[in-house]
């Protein structure tokens, strides 16, 4: 098995991330992909903007919308895209249902997802489907499907004359998969499918990840760019922007996109306003060197479960901070196998990771962060060797 692996050295601990983050050390933290960690700096900027907003929420309030244009501008300039074009959310889960509830479907329509979509997305997608007549179809991605040129080829299998809408993953969340690459999305637009691109995982991971062929783009910036939780944003192609129905009206509806969608009342918008320092963070450290250290890491940790454990490595892109592994039949085939196997690694071996049920066996997914060391992940495959015998 680990003769598919390149051998992997570990990276050194980058200069400077010592004490960057508030991380318990009772546990191994291997999920940042699922809730991210925000950084000490970071959470700073933003308990500055808290006692801001307490001592005078009146004054606090009076310029905000200005103020949440700023940071947009910001965050734009530091994802290479329009800031005309983008609005800031709470979540990708948030943005894809704004995208849904904007895009007209008649009976007889069919929306398109993949089996490695994110579920709380397909079940949106599933019930935006069922309202309005039309069907939903699943393309079925194989696992060890080995490159993004197998899995473009098994979407566009599923696409035909009736399909409307494609709602794909950038990364795939359970299996860190490309699905969504710029030559899919540019053959789905010659084909006049609308597509909504769940890039979850691209904003801080790659550079410039907004890919303009996307009707509807959404990403977090919690996860990889550092940002306070919840920040994310969507990006909608112009033909669409006057389009878009925001989830709720607001004092800012008639302002149009992006102000009607960003604008919800008495709600937490610190998380916005410290974004950009998110951002101001991963340039200190070195974009280039962290994203060298978690790809470098994230490779390491999947071999440590191959040779350790004898787990079966998945395929994923070489500069992902996330890789994947199958686990033996019949583990983790449904989802309350699957949450068991997650409970027993928190518990017994006191690590966090994802676990996602696939038949067969299920895929266990570990992530790489400037604060992982190589041995959290030999601790964790050593342990899983043990937890299967017994």
């Amino acid at each position: 098995m680990t003769e598919d692996l390149p051998t992997v050295e570990p990276p050194e601990p980058l200069d400077g991330t010592d004490g960057l983050f508030g991380l318990s050390t009772d546990a191994a933290h291997l999920n940042h992909g699922s809730y991210g960690a925000v950084p000490l700096p970071v959470q700073q900027v933003q308990e500055r903007l808290r006692t801001e907003h307490e001592l005078d929420p009146d004054d606090f309030f009076a310029d905000l919308p200005g103020r949440i244009g700023a940071a947009r501008r910001r965050i734009a300039a530091e994802l290479d895209t329009d800031p005309d074009r983008l609005a800031l959310v709470t979540n990708v889960t948030e943005a894809v249902a704004i995208a849904l509830d904007t895009v007209p479907l008649a009976p007889g329509d069919r929306v398109l997802v993949t089996d490695h979509g994110y579920g709380a997305v397909t079940r949106a997608a599933a019930r935006r489907a069922a309202e309005a007549g039309a069907e939903l179809v699943t393309a079925v991605l194989p696992l060890d499907a080995p490159d993004e040129h197998a899995v473009r080829e098994a979407v566009l299998a599923a696409v035909d004359g009736r399909t409307r809408l494609a709602v794909l993953d950038r990364v795939t969340s359970p299996t860190a998969r490309v699905v969504a690459g710029p030559e899919l999305l540019a053959e789905l637009r010659r084909r006049g499918v609308t597509t909504v691109v769940d890039g979850a995982h691209a904003p801080g991971m790659l550079p410039a990840p907004v890919d303009g062929a996307a009707d509807f783009w959404c990403g977090n910036l919690h996860k990889w760019a550092f940002a306070p939780r919840a920040t994310a944003v969507l990006s909608v192609r112009p033909e669409w922007t006057d389009r878009v129905r925001p989830l709720a009206l607001s004092w800012e509806h008639d302002r149009g996109f992006p102000a009607n969608v960003e604008w919800r009342g008495t709600c937490d918008y610190t998380p916005w306003l410290a974004a950009p320092a998110g951002f101001d963070l991963l340039r200190e450290l070195g974009t280039g060197r962290v994203a060298a250290h978690n790809a470098g890491l994230a490779a390491y940790g999947q071999r440590a479960l191959v040779e350790r454990a004898g787990l079966v490595p998945l395929p994923a892109p070489p500069w992902a901070w996330m890789r994947t592994v199958r686990l033996p039949a019949g583990w983790a085939e449904t989802e309350p196998d699957a949450r068991a196997v997650m409970a027993a690694v928190r518990e017994r071996l006191a690590t966090r990771v994802a676990v996602r049920p696939w038949a067969g066996g299920g895929v266990l997914r570990v992530c790489a962060q400037v604060y992982n060391r190589p041995h959290e992940y030999e601790r964790l495959a050593d342990g899983l060797a043990e937890l299967f015998k017994g």
